[in-house]
């Protein structure tokens, strides 16, 4: 295993840049093979002759796959044996994305999108690789790997959307295939070797990894399909409930088990609760206004409102959120050293606020203000992620890195779902029955919804900073052991 060079020496500035754009590419790579469902449901509806419904599988599989693979890839990421579940992971991404592309039956495509959406939990293995080995120049990367696995649906959503036009549904995932196999090459050539001084840790809660697993398939299942609320509300108000049952005796499970998948005594930091509680519900605004607007532009023109751009005219519209994701990406961690990164979490709250007010107050005003509107969310969003881990890994133990992050990208994900589902929910609620289209006035109840979710995340960041205050850590070096304030195993 090699280690990057003490600050300032400059020796292994070439390998270390190379390891940072390794690190990047991967996580890139991930997010945009998970968004790779969304801009393909229509077609794959049509090539397969499934309704619409069915062919949303090929996006909920991922996610769920990607919700169930996190927390345990954390956990295993976190022994000695990362370099090795990083290239099993990405083998098993590779593999599956030529599923996606053979002529086979749709549950075959489907197999294929699962073992894609596992690589969604390798961001967080991404972040301890650079709180390992990078030095004084991981608190950057890690912004960076944070940020990528957000802004990355915007790159794949028009490439995918442009290629399935061009060529078919096969044609866009070959993109997934072409772009695995190059992480996974860059992975072998880039990622330093483990080494037995290494933490240990090989032992996984199997049983609490079942718990989790199912929980969060509940959870994700039921938040995920808005039409079964309209449809079967008391079904799907059982499944919540059984999946929240399932997560509370996770919890009760891992206080008792003496190598637990997730640290509770970690998580239970008033800095890292509080994190993961803003991303939770900041997260339910991000994505409600994100899914919001990209509905808006492709809507039919009628009453006013609506522009009825194509799947691909629409996946150019996500470009301003990528590019204005990774400058946020970049000027945030500059901040750092002046500002705190809960401040800094409100200040991304505060941009996605003003991003969800211009799109109601000014989507019928032409299609460049929700265009306008998307990039000030990306940069929002982009601020958002790159504090976000500042926040977590203060106070988090260096061995401890891929769990607590992988948390965090699960809650993200939660967040997500239920930002998509809510939207759904409002908007469903406008649409006179026996119409698809909504009408004006649900898609302004829904922007104003999604910003009272932003607000609401940025009062939670208010009302935590006490108890933060009375935990403030002393702070180790980036890949140092932690400090003593921090919480450590049992």
């Amino acid at each position: 295993m090699t280690s990057s060079p003490a600050p300032g020496s400059g020796r292994a500035a070439g390998p270390g840049t190379r390891l940072v754009a390794a690190l990047v590419f991967i996580a890139l790579v991930v997010a945009v093979i998970g968004s790779l469902g969304a801009p393909l449901i229509t077609a794959v509806a049509q090539d397969y002759g499934l309704s619409l419904t069915a062919a949303q599988w090929t996006l909920t599989i991922a996610l769920l796959s990607g919700a169930v693979a996190t927390p345990l890839l954390g956990r295993l990421g976190s022994a000695r044996r990362r370099r090795k579940v990083v290239l099993a992971t990405l083998a098993t991404v590779t593999a599956g994305s030529v599923a996606t592309v053979v002529p086979a039956p749709f549950a075959v495509l489907l197999a294929g999108r699962a073992a894609q959406g596992a690589g969604l939990g390798l961001t967080a293995l991404m972040m301890a690789t650079a709180r390992r080995h990078l030095g004084d120049r991981a608190p950057g990367t890690i912004a960076m790997l944070s940020v990528a696995s957000t802004a990355g649906i915007g790159v794949g959503y028009p490439a995918a959307g442009l290629l399935a036009q061009v060529g078919g549904v096969r044609a866009a995932y070959l993109l997934g295939v072409v772009i695995t196999a190059a992480a996974l090459v860059t992975a072998i050539a880039a990622l330093p070797r483990d080494s037995a001084d290494a933490p240990a840790g090989e032992t996984v809660d199997w049983f609490g990894a079942l718990l989790l697993s199912l929980g969060l398939v509940a959870v994700l299942v039921v938040t995920s399909q808005s039409g079964l609320w309209t449809g079967r509300p008391l079904l799907a108000g059982l499944v919540l409930a059984a999946g929240l049952a399932l997560l509370a005796c996770w919890v009760v499970v891992e206080l008792r088990v003496p190598r637990p998948l997730v640290d509770p005594a970690a998580l239970r930091h008033p800095a890292v609760a509080a994190a993961n509680l803003v991303m939770g519900v900041s997260g339910i605004a991000m994505y409600l206004l994100f899914t919001l607007i990209t509905r808006y532009v492709q809507t039919p023109p009628q009453s006013g409102y609506g522009y009825g751009l194509t799947e691909v005219e629409a996946g150019l519209v996500l470009v301003p959120f990528s590019v204005l994701g990774f400058v946020a990406g970049r000027v945030v961690p500059r901040l750092r050293q002046r500002v705190g990164p809960f401040a800094l979490l409100a200040a991304g709250g505060v941009v996605v606020v003003a991003a969800c007010v211009l799109f109601a107050v000014t989507r019928t005003s032409g299609v460049a203000w929700p265009i306008v509107a998307m990039g000030v969310l990306g940069f929002g969003v982009g601020g958002f992620s790159a504090a976000m881990p500042q926040a977590i890994l203060a106070v988090t133990p260096a061995e401890e890195t891929a769990a607590a992050m992988s948390v965090n990208q699960v809650v993200r994900s939660v967040g997500f779902s239920l930002g998509s589902a809510l939207g759904g929910l409002v908007l469903a609620a406008y649409t006179v029955p026996g119409h698809f289209v909504p009408t004006g006035p649900g898609y302004t109840t829904a922007a104003w919804t999604a910003a009272a979710l932003g607000v609401a995340g940025i009062a939670l960041v208010a009302a935590t900073a006490p108890a933060r205050r009375r935990h403030v850590p002393t702070a180790a070096p980036e890949g140092a052991p932690s400090s003593p304030s921090a919480p450590r195993r049992r």
